[in-house]
């Protein structure tokens, strides 16, 4: 790889032990992907749950922390894995919040921002097309990438981090204009009609792709999602096979007609059909069970989810034996209390979280603390993950959630 002066300065230790770190670190990963040099990124976002970091993670915070180096551009944060406000309610211990301070502490001290949020993109600052930006999150990086028409890979804690302290990241994948060709046709013969739909789709798309380097194109779509449709379609394409970027002819930015993503003849098409779509929620479904809790996350909810979920639950009473959690970014949060919304979703019985998200937060220990197995939700990104946490993962509809939730039972 090719340092710039600058570059070279940090490695050889002229600017500090932390930055040398910081581009050996750039070095190693540029190296593996036979990135020729660095891209200036504008912003920088960190995966930093202390769940994740663990006490070796966090120590290795603090003791960047300790010298005087700090990042030099703007660097935010994915949600952390305690809120403290419902910690207790929720069963999280002693060792998980003071874990979690020690690591807001550390970021604090490097001058990242606590951000605390999945959705920086709805909320913080988007992007715009040709960016180059360092994104942590999976369903951020898809969505930057696709829908803005930024440039960004999936970066590693550490890699993100090196970046927020450098200000620039290896050139490779999706930073260039090679990486970012459709590698695959996929056509609709069917329309989503709700926010789990969309999520389904990714989740059929994600296992069709089934590569990080594929670069999916969706036709056929006939009305131009939301943000918050396209939001759940790109962190289960993520989810489930790892997708980076996606495209969909006159709806994402880099992309009017099919031809302007496709080098050479177009290959032939893999459909999805109603049946396709419906096969996934079936395949997830468990009609008339009891459900443990239903979870609004992953990613954390918009405005308008809030307000939406919200609306349903007003004058109405979640199941005594049915834990509803809603998790949202601190942005959202403090709008919905000054909006009333959260006040509604309390006097229902649900538990609202801020600046975290359920898998991210102790989900395992979560479930043994609380006795919980059947898990309901509208995001097909968390359905996917939550198995491996010990869950029995069920797939709906918004609506039918919330009143699965007020039945204590799955229906819908």
């Amino acid at each position: 790889m090719r340092l710039t002066p600058d570059e070279q300065a940090m490695l050889d230790g002229q600017r500090g032990e932390t930055l040398r770190w910081a581009v050996e670190h750039q070095l190693q990963v540029g190296t593996f992907f036979d990135a020729p040099d660095t891209v200036p990124v504008s912003q920088a976002h960190i995966m930093a749950d202390p769940e994740s970091l663990g006490e070796a993670g966090v120590a290795f915070l603090e003791g960047l922390a300790g010298r005087s180096e700090r990042v030099r551009i703007p660097t935010i944060t994915d949600p952390r894995g305690v809120d403290f406000a419902t910690a207790d309610r929720l069963g999280q211990t002693a060792t998980m919040k003071d874990l979690e301070r020690r690591a807001i502490a550390a970021m604090r001290a490097l001058d990242i921002l606590m951000t605390d949020t999945c959705i920086n993109y709805q909320t913080i600052m988007p992007p715009v097309r040709g960016e180059h930006i360092a994104m942590g999150d999976t369903g951020v990086t898809i969505y930057c990438n696709s829908v803005f028409g930024a440039r960004t890979n999936f970066e590693g804690g550490p890699s993100a981090l090196a970046a927020a302290l450098t200000g620039r990241t290896p050139r490779y994948g999706y930073h260039l204009d090679s990486g970012r060709r459709g590698t695959l046709r996929i056509v609709l013969e069917t329309q989503p009609q709700n926010l789990a739909e969309w999520g389904a789709l990714g989740g059929l798309v994600g296992r069709q792709t089934k590569s990080y380097w594929g670069v999916p194109v969706i036709e056929g779509v006939e009305a131009v999602p939301g943000s918050d449709a396209l939001k759940h379609f790109g962190a289960a394409a993520a989810s489930f096979g790892s997708v980076a970027m996606f495209h969909m002819p006159g709806v994402t930015a880099e992309c009017r007609e099919v031809r302007d993503v496709f080098d050479g003849p177009l290959p032939e098409p893999h459909r999805i059909t109603a049946e396709t779509l419906a096969g996934l929620f079936e395949s997830y479904g468990a009609p008339g069970e009891k459900v443990d809790v239903v979870v609004f996350s992953a990613p954390q909810l918009s405005l308008f989810e809030m307000r939406d979920v919200a609306a349903l639950l007003k004058g109405r009473r979640v199941h005594e034996a049915t834990a509803l959690l809603v998790a949202t970014s601190p942005e959202n949060k403090a709008a919905a209390d000054r909006m009333g919304l959260t006040a509604t979703l309390e006097a229902s019985g649900a538990t609202v979280m801020n600046g975290v998200c359920f898998y991210q937060s102790y989900a395992r220990e979560l479930g043994e603390a609380n006795g919980w197995k059947r898990l309901m939700s509208n995001s097909a990104k968390l359905i996917n993950i939550i198995g491996g946490y010990g869950y029995l993962p069920t797939l709906g509809t918004t609506e039918a959630c919330i009143e699965s939730a007020i039945a204590g039972r799955i229906v819908g």
